[in-house]
């Protein structure tokens, strides 16, 4: 892994739910893994939110933590993802990660799909 920038605040924030999921995938990984949120051009509404579990910091990724989770993103996700809080739900309905994004103008109902 190389030298990043270092975020001064989290770009995003995860809540105690979605930081506990995360560390559960971590858990079976067999090398140190990062969390990388990102943003994908596509889905329904314009963009998608990327998730992944990535061994890879690139030399322009901001990285920062999250209730004790190595985050990184990327410099063209930063400036979509900045204040976004990512949770984690589980119900008879559904499970998954949440997204809230103060940047969204509209969303789908899938609710991984999001426009600027």
């Amino acid at each position: 892994m190389s030298e990043t920038t270092q975020a001064t605040e989290p770009i995003v924030t995860l809540t105690r739910e979605a930081a506990e999921k995360v560390r559960e995938f971590k858990a079976g990984e067999t090398v140190e893994t990062v969390l990388r949120v990102s943003v994908i051009p596509g889905g329904c509404s314009g963009f998608e939110y990327g998730l992944d579990m990535d061994t890879t910091i690139r030399e322009d990724d901001f990285t920062f933590e999250s209730e004790g989770v190595p985050v990184v993103i990327d410099p063209f996700s930063a400036q979509y993802l900045a204040g976004l809080s990512i949770g984690y739900h589980s119900s008879f309905q559904g499970t998954g990660f949440t997204f809230e994004n103060p940047n969204a103008t509209g969303s789908c109902g899938c609710g991984t799909s999001f426009a600027v």
